[in-house]
């Protein structure tokens, strides 16, 4: 405590007289104990959303319709199954219109497909669906969701089965069912995309000229590994095993789902790719995010967020001496 005192005060964020803040304050803050940081913190954690929010609403009408797919179910052995998920770009608030990104990976390859869009009504859904399947550079199989109704709905559903892609729904509250998308959701969208909020429409199309370079990056020049089962090592200890780095383009084309001709066209296409300049545009594009952005959501951050500070009036609880 001290030291974060300190440090705050060095840099003039805690100042004597401003905001409540006094030499007492500073001394019982010293001496509180940690069950009381915790309770006069709770309501400031509560509140710290900057890291996004869970905006999943399940679809009960439809549940009992779509196939249950759970963690411990066999991995998919060929390309094409995708699991998919949306990443709310609201920033602190849940209020008002933002955008949404939609993510779609390959379970077998880790291919992945990006779109941002308006919000999770299911047309704009629907339609950002109907882009990956086309985009994708071979046949999408299977489409895996959680519970939420911007996927389980009548359109998407029907959209599916006239596809014939087999269609199946994660267990509610079990994000290990879709540990693969999970994981994306992070290192692609949040790490590329950032925690703003992003509710214009220079915004979105920002966003959809960042995810093409972003997906070239991890499809077709960025190794992975996956794991492939455990082992005991001397001592006893289980460990988790894992294959080769591969990047989900050989992944591909070691299954041998492409012709020839598919085949060598992927492969002249990661020939033409410049990592350098790849690089450089998406830094560009994620420098404009945070100039469209960035001062927006803070401010959104910081109207959210009471004092931190006690009422010095109503006494701190203090250890014992």
């Amino acid at each position: 405590m001290a030291l974060q005192l300190d440090g705050l005060e060095r840099h003039g964020e805690l100042v004597f007289g401003r905001d409540r803040y006094s030499p007492t304050v500073r001394e019982e803050l010293l001496a509180m104990s940690a069950a009381s940081i915790d309770r006069y913190l709770a309501p400031v954690k509560a509140k710290d959303q900057i890291k996004g929010k869970s905006t999943t609403k399940p679809s009960p009408l439809l549940r009992s319709s779509v196939k249950i797919r759970k963690a411990t179910d066999e991995i998919e052995a060929a390309p094409g199954f995708f699991e998919g998920d949306t990443v709310a770009h609201c920033g602190p608030t849940l209020k008002g219109e933002f955008a949404r990104t939609l993510n779609l990976t390959d379970v077998h390859t880790g291919w992945t497909f990006t779109r941002t869009v308006r919000n999770n009504a299911h047309t704009h859904i629907l339609a950002a669906l109907k882009a990956g399947v086309h985009e994708i550079p071979y046949e999408v199989t299977g489409l895996d969701f959680d519970n939420g109704t911007e996927f389980l709905n009548k359109a998407v559903i029907k959209w599916a089965g006239q596809m014939e892609i087999f269609f199946t729904r994660s267990r509610p509250y079990k994000k290990n069912d879709q540990a693969t998308i999970e994981s994306k959701n992070n290192h692609l969208v949040r790490k590329y995309g950032f925690y703003y909020r992003y509710d214009t429409d220079e915004e979105r199309a920002v966003l959809n000229r960042l995810w093409p370079l972003v997906n070239d990056r991890l499809n077709y020049l960025t190794p992975t590994i996956k794991p492939i089962g455990y082992a005991s090592s001397g001592d006893g200890r289980r460990r988790r095993l894992y294959d080769q780095p591969k990047t989900p383009l050989d992944r591909l084309l070691a299954a041998g789902v492409l012709s020839p001709a598919q085949e060598s066209e992927l492969l002249t296409y990661r020939d033409s790719l410049n990592p350098a300049a790849m690089g450089r545009q998406i830094a560009d594009l994620q420098n404009r995010l945070l100039q469209l952005a960035k001062e927006k959501t803070e401010q959104l951050y910081l109207a959210s967020i009471p004092t931190a500070l006690p009422d010095t009036r109503k006494g701190i609880r203090i250890k014992a001496s």
